[in-house]
């Protein structure tokens, strides 16, 4: 048995990951788990997608993205590229490939949006921490809420760019 569980911070109001037998709370899910392990933990239902009650919606959830701006994007310029000129299409098919290199990888994900996003977030690995409703674009919102923990979508469109998103917590 690993000892992990699911617990609800009183503080922030997310969930966290507990190991009762090293007393070790941690945010992310522990490593050396798989995503069928850490659904099956005591507690799961907290994090919200697959093992919560049905229709269940979130209060927060956490999550990753890897971001590729085109020329037709909010602010087509990033930490990489001062003047972003690709198509909003070859925006789609970079991240397409990097998708392909991912799988369902998470470490991946993170090494690829550390290397490769054109959003900030890229120094934490595209990680960007816990959102509520109306703190993302609306696409962004709506596809990150409806994946489960340690689920990636496909393309998501925004006024930002394509992502893909990496849902963590």
């Amino acid at each position: 048995m690993s000892g992990w569980e699911v617990r609800m911070s009183n503080s922030r109001g997310v969930p966290y990951f507990y190991n009762t037998e090293t007393k070790e709370s941690v945010w992310d899910p522990p490593a050396g788990l798989a995503p069928e392990e850490v659904k099956a933990l005591p507690g799961a239902a907290l994090l919200g997608g697959a093992g919560a009650d049905a229709g269940a919606r979130p209060d927060k959830v956490r999550a990753s993205h890897l971001l590729v701006k085109h020329a037709g994007s909010r602010r087509p310029s990033s930490w990489k590229e001062a003047n972003i000129t690709r198509s909003k299409e070859e925006a789609i098919g970079l991240l397409r490939g990097y998708a392909s290199e991912i799988g369902d990888d998470a470490r991946a994900f993170g090494a690829l949006a550390h290397e490769h996003s054109d959003c900030s977030s890229h120094d934490h690995d595209g990680d960007l921490g816990w959102f509520g409703p109306g703190q993302m674009q609306r696409p962004f919102e709506d596809a990150a809420f409806a994946l489960r923990v340690g689920e990636i979508s496909g393309v998501v469109e925004s006024q930002s760019g394509v992502h893909l998103i990496l849902r963590t917590g």
